[in-house]
């Protein structure tokens, strides 16, 4: 990519990165999405455990994200089996990871292989070249293991971590965070796809001494089992006590009501508006941003990703910013 283009980092998982990548692929910015490798159910869990391999579902989504290709390979890279049998549940995707893994003997290599067929714009960095267990020690003292598995443990969580703790980021990771000017957090579940990315040792160290600024994007509806009755500080404070620094230098928060009849539905499932407590957040001496940052979509929830875009990339502070796909 040309030099003079600013760097961004994307550091998270599931749903919110793609969404958010996908957005920020459309202007002209260097985009690197930091993936985390936690994932234990559905298709990616049972390739982890079959094949050894790490978990390939949030790399798939988030290289599909960034690609440029015919809407049709895209859509026959996500594609998943529903018939019965050994097929049914895996994206097609998913199993091209698992293949290419197998004829490169790596992970990762079999990441940059893909990023070429599917002429991705960024790169796609999981945060380990292994899979990782993910743990939480619950209230009551009690540890869960496995990603998927956490938020039903009825429990408010106390803290997470990996296992094996001593797990090494892929290198390139650590450089792309050293030379970024943004770095973005989130969106994305609190304990379940953005944690597992900074308790990679190295990964938050880098996070937490790089130059550039750190910006969280929070969510906009709190999660059963994870952050029920979370406001945007206590997402804040999660993080920060987690990597024992106070990171985060500004923090997205979504400007506006939502309408009743979707917060019946979400309050249905245990799910709650975030609370923005301004005061708390101020508190933390944190630039706070607040603009309309969602879009409904069959009354569900969704971060609308050309308004985070142009949010973020108007945030870079570097003699270079990009506004609405043109240079400044």
């Amino acid at each position: 990519m040309p030099s003079e283009q600013s760097k961004i980092v994307i550091i998270g998982g599931g749903t919110g990165l793609s969404v958010l990548v996908r957005g920020l692929k459309k202007h002209p910015v260097d985009i690197t999405a930091i993936v985390t490798v936690a994932d234990d159910g559905g298709s990616s869990g049972r390739l982890r455990d079959e094949l050894k391999i790490p978990p390939p579902g949030d790399v798939r989504n988030v290289l599909a994200a960034l690609s440029d290709v015919e809407p049709m390979l895209e859509e026959l890279f996500q594609h998943r089996f529903t018939t019965t049998g050994d097929l049914s549940g895996h994206s097609l995707g998913n199993l091209m990871l698992s293949a290419m893994t197998d004829i490169t003997g790596d992970f990762y290599r079999a990441i940059i292989e893909m990023r070429k067929v599917l002429n991705v714009r960024g790169k796609v960095i999981p945060a380990a070249n292994q899979s990782v267990v993910l743990k939480a020690e619950l209230e009551d003292g009690t540890i869960v293991s496995g990603e998927s598995k956490i938020p039903y443990s009825g429990k408010k969580i106390e803290k997470v971590f990996l296992s094996p703790s001593n797990v090494e980021p892929i290198n390139e990771a650590i450089v792309e965070i050293e030379k970024a000017d943004l770095i973005v957090i989130g969106p994305g579940s609190l304990y379940t796809s953005i944690l597992p990315n900074l308790l990679v040792t190295d990964i938050g160290k880098a996070v937490i001494s790089a130059k550039a600024k750190k910006v969280y994007v929070c969510n906009v509806m709190t999660q059963a089992g994870e952050t029920l009755h979370y406001s945007a500080s206590d997402h804040v404070k999660a993080l920060n006590q987690h990597m024992d620094s106070s990171f985060i230098d500004t923090i997205i928060v979504n400007e506006g009501k939502i309408p009743t009849n979707i917060l019946k539905r979400y309050n249905e499932e245990l799910s709650q508006q975030v609370l923005f407590d301004l005061d708390q957040l101020n508190e933390l001496n944190l630039e706070v941003v607040t603009k309309p940052i969602i879009k409904y979509d069959n009354n569900v929830i969704r971060h609308d990703t050309v308004k985070l875009a142009e949010i973020l990339c108007d945030l870079i502070p570097t003699k270079v910013k990009v506004k609405k796909g043109k240079m400044k």
